[in-house]
């Protein structure tokens, strides 16, 4: 067992301490709001609306911000948002959005999502069938095709025809997913705007980044993400300490407190360790039921995907994997590599950067493309260039625009570096050393690449480290001539051997398989390492006597002149669960059989 596992009950404490102050805001966007203006050109009118969803009736609370002069002779299109989780409709981020796009004379409806704030029923993931629909009845308020609670109804909103009213969606993380969620099942949505949120929660919360087909989690759960995961659960059980006078109908299942049953369940099966086949394919089942690989195909809306490199939660794989799937099913798709997301959320926004909290839509890269797509698809302005397909920001831009942009996705070549038996990564497969080396895994963590909370907490974390004989590395020749730029999912290609992995691999409980992290660092000409975003690859290896890849998450990085490349293979990692017993791994090598590191290359030469 890792030291993850052994350590949580320890940081479950510690999590608990911090839910408190993490939830006054969404754990997605924790700035503050800013100040309210003195004279605003809107109105705001708090409703209760009450809508039938997953087999209950939800009271959702709402805020609606009427621009000034929107009259039903003079109608204007709407946008939808609510709040990240653990938040609600009045936190800093959903208030500011909804007072931003106000102000430009749309009409806004900000709501606490199911199971936060004042709104009703229990937390249930952003499930189309539940969160969906609840959503779908707020655009029937907009359509003034029923009331609020109160009897008030809405004239004053932009229509397609009877009943449809033009509306986009706009939120990050949960309140990203929940997007996807309604498009999929009422198609009167007219755009969408899903910022740092997920594809697969299978995939989130236990990556398995082995053998995958890009955009799905695979057959096996991975390594169990029990930081993030532990973190965002208490946060959702604690709701009750800040509202403690909720809404029956909030009262979770299967033991919980707050969150649907099929969801408490998901969390004992990780929290348990152990993957017995049958009910970890309906638990993997449910998961990806409530993210949309199961549902994009129904997704029709054009979508502004806007995805962060800062983020260990919801990588820039799930994206990819999105943008992948509604291109291909012709579905109008973009989309946005930003720097922030998740991970040391509580860091001010970078120069240029989309500040939610402060609703800069005007003044930065991704505010002026989400403006302009809700000016094409909601005030139906043709002509109004949407930007290319991929833009990625870059952190080593001093002077001009940070971004980048590509008319074409993925926006870097394939170069390939061979891994020696000396520990090198070479150019050619001719230069590959024959030899073999081996590490072994501990019973605790030997690896640490993020406190996951910390950065988002404002808590400090120590530098990435891997102990002595429990990782293999292969380090590059110094980049030579102009910088290397990556820009994408970096892949590779490897054969281990592991007997003591292969004797338990066919046991009936997939928790038996060999779990291994793989990850990129650069390497200073001083030695000074770089964990890349301090991101890692879990994988657990579905057979250990054949050749396996691992795809690890997007990055966009700059390897500077002198700069070494390091591809590092570790038996463990702190943020998530690892190995159940000691399985040394030997990796071998020789020009005409040995592994291969894949790097998506947008500049630069590796050697």
């Amino acid at each position: 067992m890792s030291r993850g596992v052994s350590r949580r009950p320890l940081l479950r404490m510690s999590l608990a301490l911090l839910a408190g102050s993490a939830l006054v805001t969404p754990l997605a966007l924790t700035a503050p709001a800013p100040a309210a203006a003195a004279t605003a050109p809107y109105t705001v009118t708090a409703l209760q609306v009450t809508v039938r969803a997953g087999g209950r009736n939800c009271t959702l609370d709402t805020d609606v911000y009427r621009p000034a002069g929107a009259v039903a002779a003079r109608p204007a299109p709407a946008v939808l948002t609510t709040n990240g989780f653990g938040g609600d409709k009045a936190d800093g981020p959903t208030d500011a959005l909804a007072k931003a796009f106000a102000s430009r004379g749309y009409v806004a409806l900000a709501y606490s999502g199911l199971g936060f704030g004042r709104t009703g029923c229990p937390i249930s993931l952003d499930d189309p069938r539940i969160d969906g629909r609840a959503a779908s009845g707020l655009i029937d308020l907009l359509a003034g095709a029923r009331t609020a609670d109160n009897g008030t109804r809405i004239d004053y909103v932009a229509k397609d025809g009877p009943g449809d009213p033009r509306v986009g969606m706009i939120g990050g993380s949960y309140g990203g997913a929940v997007q996807l969620a309604t498009a999929a099942v009422d198609h009167r949505v007219d755009a969408l705007v899903p910022l740092i949120t997920w594809h697969d929660l299978s995939y989130s919360l236990a990556p398995n980044n082995a053998g995958r087909t890009p955009g799905d989690g695979g057959p096996l759960p991975g390594a169990y993400k029990w930081q993030w995961t532990s973190g965002f659960f208490l946060i959702g059980e604690a709701q009750g300490l800040l509202h403690p006078n909720l809404d029956p109908s909030r009262a979770g299942g299967a033991g919980c407190l707050h969150f649907v049953a099929q969801a408490c369940e998901t969390k004992r099966l990780l929290d348990s360790g152990r993957y017995p086949a049958g009910r970890t394919r309906t638990v993997l089942a449910y998961a990806r039921s409530v993210s949309p690989v199961s549902y994009l195909a129904s997704v029709k809306a054009p979508t502004l995907l806007v995805q962060g490199q800062d983020d260990s939660l919801f990588n820039l794989n799930e994206a990819a994997a999105g943008y992948r799937t509604l291109a291909a099913q012709g579905t109008p798709v973009k989309m946005i590599w930003q720097a922030w997301g998740h991970s040391g959320g509580m860091r001010k926004p970078a120069r240029g950067e989309l500040d939610l909290a402060q609703g800069n839509l005007d003044t930065s890269y991704a505010g002026r493309r989400i403006l302009a797509w809700f000016d094409r698809y909601l005030h139906h302005r043709t002509a109004t260039a949407t930007g290319p397909a991929f833009a990625y920001y870059r952190d080593w831009v001093t002077g001009g625009s940070a971004y980048a942009t590509s008319p074409v996705f993925p926006a870097g070549a394939g170069r390939r570096l061979y891994l020696s038996g000396d520990g090198t990564l070479v150019g050619h497969r001719g230069e590959v050393v024959r030899g073999s080396r081996e590490y072994r895994n501990l019973p605790t963590a030997t690896s640490h690449s993020e406190s996951s909370l910390a950065g988002l907490l404002g808590l400090p974390d120590v530098a990435p480290y891997d102990a002595r004989g429990t990782y293999l590395d292969w380090t590059s020749r110094p980049v030579s001539g102009r910088p290397v730029e990556v820009v994408g999912a970096p892949r590779v290609a490897l054969k281990v051997s592991s007997p003591r992995a292969e004797r338990v691999q066919n046991s009936p409980d997939a928790a038996d398989k060999l779990v291994l992290f793989v990850k990129l660092y650069d390497i200073a000409p001083d030695g000074r390492k770089t964990l890349v975003h301090r991101l890692v690859a879990p994988a657990r290896v579905p057979d250990v006597t054949r050749r396996f890849t691992v795809e690890l998450p997007g990055i966009v990085h700059r390897f500077e002149p002198g700069h070494r490349l390091r591809l590092v293979l570790a038996a463990s990692d702190d943020a998530y669960a690892g190995n159940r017993g000691i399985k040394p791994v030997t990796v071998s090598s020789a020009p005409e059989d040995t592994g291969v590191l894949e790097l998506p290359v947008t500049q630069g030469v590796l050697r």
